[in-house]
């Protein structure tokens, strides 16, 4: 993403997260895996969705879980786009990135 101009802010988990999006108005879209310490994207996800502020946030999940009842899950929890690490593919990401954004 930062290859392709974007400017990226990191955390090591839900809980963080949060943090820095309530610290960085700027952050336009959200990038998280599931499986994470102290909060996971699940929780992450539907957190960041029941803020009124942040509700509307692009998020893309990024996992290596890929069973169908995941992937209805993350998208349940309020995921714009559920994307499988095994199956990664680069392309694909700013393409759901650039979409989700309006570019």
């Amino acid at each position: 993403l930062e290859a392709a101009g974007y400017r990226v802010a990191t955390a090591r988990d839900g809980r963080e997260g949060l943090d820095v999006l309530g610290r960085d108005e700027e952050i336009a879209l959200v990038i998280t895996d599931i499986e994470m310490p102290e909060m996971d994207g699940f929780a992450l996800t539907q957190a960041i969705r029941a803020d009124a502020v942040r509700a509307s946030l692009p998020i893309v999940v990024v996992t290596s879980l890929g069973s169908e009842e995941d992937r209805r899950r993350g998208i349940d929890a309020g995921a714009d786009a559920y994307m499988v690490k095994r199956s990664f593919d680069q392309q694909a990401m700013l393409e759901t990135v650039e979409r989700l954004l309006g570019r």
